[in-house]
C-alpha cells in the first residue's frame, strides 16, 4: 500500500478499526460495526462515507433495509482491510487512540529504517512540521519510536526509528516489505 493511500485512509479516525472489523468477519451493518469499534454514530457515519468515497467499501446491493444498509469490502478494500487486520492483531486495546490519529500509520510507514526529521518530511510532503513533530512525540511517549541524537553531525540531528509495536506496524505497512 502506498503512502498516499495510507494518508487518505487514515484521515478518518475510525477507518482502520472499521476495515479490521470487516476483515475479521463482523457483519457489515451499522450496529455490529459500532459495537465492534466503539465509534460514535457521527464519527462512524463520516468514516463509512469516506471509505465508500475512496472505493474501499460499497453498499451491498439488494441486501439490508434502505435505512439500515449492509456494507461489504471492495477488492481494493479487502487488501486494505487485510493490512488493517494485521495492525489490529498486534496493537493492544489502549493503543487504538494513538493508532486512530491521522498521521501515526503514515509516519510509521516511513520509519522502516532510521530517518532524520527532514527525511520523514520528504516522504510525507503533505504533513506539516508541527503535525510531524507532534506525531513523533506522541509515538515516542508510547515507546513506538526511539529518538537518538547524532552528536557527530554538525549541528546535531535527531534520528528516529520505529521500535516495539511501532516497529511491527512499520514492517507491515512499509512498501516492498511483506509480512506473512
Amino acid at each position: 500500500m502506498d503512502i498516499k493511500a495510507l494518508v487518505n485512509i487514515t484521515s478518518r479516525a475510525w477507518a482502520l478499526p472499521i476495515l479490521s472489523s470487516l476483515h475479521s468477519g463482523i457483519a457489515g451493518r451499522q450496529a455490529p460495526l459500532l459495537a465492534a469499534t466503539g465509534a460514535s454514530r457521527t464519527a462512524f457515519a463520516q468514516s463509512m462515507d469516506h471509505l465508500i468515497e475512496i472505493g474501499l467499501i460499497e453498499r451491498n446491493p439488494g441486501h439490508g433495509h434502505p435505512l439500515r444498509p449492509e456494507f461489504r469490502l471492495t477488492p481494493l478494500g479487502a487488501a486494505a482491510a487485510a493490512t488493517a487486520s494485521k495492525i489490529g492483531d498486534i496493537v493492544a486495546e489502549e493503543d487504538w487512540p494513538l493508532l486512530r490519529r491521522s498521521w501515526t500509520v503514515p509516519v510509521l510507514t516511513t520509519l522502516h529504517r532510521p530517518s532524520h526529521f527532514n527525511d520523514i518530511k520528504r516522504n510525507l510532503p503533505m504533513i506539516t512540521d508541527r503535525a510531524l513533530s507532534q506525531s513523533l512525540k506522541s509515538m515516542e511517549a508510547r515507546n513506538w519510536v526511539d529518538r537518538r541524537v547524532d552528536g557527530a553531525a554538525r549541528p546535531p540531528r535527531s534520528i528516529y526509528c520505529a521500535v516495539n509495536t511501532g516497529g511491527l506496524i512499520s514492517q507491515i505497512t512499509a512498501p516492498g516489505i511483506t509480512v506473512p
